[in-house]
């Protein structure tokens, strides 16, 4: 990955236009523009490749915009390694899209009914917390494939390898914000949520679960290539940042230091990145840590959106977000951007996975008619998706996984389909597995018939 070139000092310019006396010029960079890059918020990396208004060059133009960002930006409680504020910005694309966020992640306007029905809002969690945790990992390098991991993780099965764990210990982390989204954030609990994530994947495994200390080589961001893209703060300064981190993360400011609720979530995944205090494992940790802010301040839906496929998709725009912000000024707006398309475009995934999945129940309950009264909704979804994988096997380990329910009541649902002679069961070690019979799709249009 190439690193962006950072911009201009737009104050060196206008002190040298203004030691040459240049006045016109001068007036020309203050007059703000009507509309353009400024709105759109362009970094310089994509400015100097744009034609500049009549009568300025690149640089001029960019001591223009630049100026204007300033007159809208706001300081954060949070600094850089040298104590210079971050700040953000709140042009209209950002207010756009944070009212679209908040519409349809916080439920308060429209609700999906499959994720509020609670006969099937768990199946729908499971499956997005896989999602999650496998794209996740193979953001960071994980190399196992979707199938084997959903596989593995729906049976049950203990992992076979580093990159495996790695997915595993996602999802038990995911799982785990759930469960602590009402609680206030600490150091104390950001590693334990790190100690989660990378259990068993570090090459020293005595660091999970701890800040870097002094006196060890701090750990920096490097791009594929070997290029050094961010060096963190000394381990000395982690502990009060961190403290001043949870507090900006609990709400914990004064009057003058609002920031909206979803920007708040995405500057703490940017601020975990920057701060980088684990040795490994920190962009999984920041990742978790959005999560838990979002969970924290009301946006339940989130639970249900994955962030890192699109994330993994695309980590060269993952990785310039950041690297504009920290060139810029400490201008995070580039970072809320970016962060803000990505929850959009998930949340739209979610919306279509959603309507897909219903029609398929809707499809497979149109097939069987009457019969379908005769099965719950958990096992209505399995006969869809076995009719649609013949050659698929289902434990009560993994239907009990797929729907987080108690192992008896999935055991249960699986012996049903059995007597309906629509599985058949065979051993496996001290295991049942049951697979669907050869000719299911014709049993199930007879007790259609009937």
């Amino acid at each position: 990955m190439k690193r962006p070139m950072p911009p201009p000092n737009p104050d060196d310019l206008l002190n040298a236009l203004l030691k040459e006396k240049n006045t016109e010029k001068v007036a020309r960079i203050f007059v703000s523009p009507r509309s353009g890059p400024a709105d759109e918020y362009l970094p310089w990396e994509k400015i100097r490749f744009k034609n500049p208004p009549e009568g300025l060059t690149h640089e001029e133009w960019w001591a223009r915009i630049r100026i204007t960002r300033r007159q809208m930006q706001r300081k954060l409680p949070l600094a850089d390694v040298e104590d210079r504020n971050f700040t953000f910005a709140l042009p209209d694309r950002v207010l756009k899209a944070l009212e679209q966020v908040t519409r349809d992640a916080s439920g308060k306007i429209t609700i999906s009914e499959q994720v509020t029905n609670p006969a099937t809002r768990d199946r729908y969690l499971v499956d997005s917390l896989i999602e999650e945790a496998i794209n996740s990992s193979q953001l960071e390098g994980a190399s196992t494939t979707r199938r084997v991991a959903k596989e593995m993780l729906r049976a049950g099965r203990a992992p076979r390898s580093r990159d495996e764990r790695m997915i595993v210990n996602n999802f038990q982390a995911m799982r785990m914000i759930g469960e602590i989204k009402d609680s206030q954030l600490t150091p104390e609990l950001i590693c334990e949520i790190h100690r989660v994530v990378t259990d068993g994947t570090l090459d020293n495994a005595e660091s999970s679960g701890r800040f870097q200390v002094p006196g060890e080589e701090r750990v920096g961001v490097f791009a594929d290539d070997g290029l050094l893209l961010h060096t963190p703060p000394p381990a000395e300064m982690l502990p009060e940042r961190m403290e001043r981190l949870c507090r900006f993360a609990n709400g914990q400011l004064d009057e003058e230091s609002y920031i909206p609720p979803v920007l708040r979530a995405i500057t703490v995944h940017f601020m975990i990145g920057y701060d980088h205090p684990f040795e490994d494992g920190n962009g999984r940790t920041a990742r978790a840590l959005f999560y838990w802010s979002m969970l924290n301040q009301g946006y339940w839906l989130t639970e249900f959106v994955a962030i890192s496929q699109i994330l993994k998709n695309a980590p060269v725009k993952y990785a310039h977000s950041y690297l504009y912000s920290e060139d810029d000024e400490n201008d995070l707006t580039y970072f809320h951007l970016h962060q803000l398309n990505v929850l959009q475009r998930s949340i739209e995934n979610l919306h279509s996975y959603l309507a897909k999945k219903a029609q398929d129940v809707k499809e497979l309950q149109r097939r069987i008619s009457g019969a379908a009264t005769w099965f719950n909704h958990r096992q209505l979804t399995l006969l869809e998706y076995v009719t649609k994988n013949p050659n698929a096997s289902v434990t009560a380990q993994s239907h009990m996984s797929s729907h987080n329910i108690v192992y008896e009541t999935a055991r249960q649902d699986l012996i049903g389909l059995e007597a309906q002679g629509l599985l058949n069961k065979r051993r496996s070690g001290r295991a049942f597995i049951w697979s669907p019979v050869a000719d299911l799709e014709a049993r199930l249009h007879a007790m259609a018939d009937h």
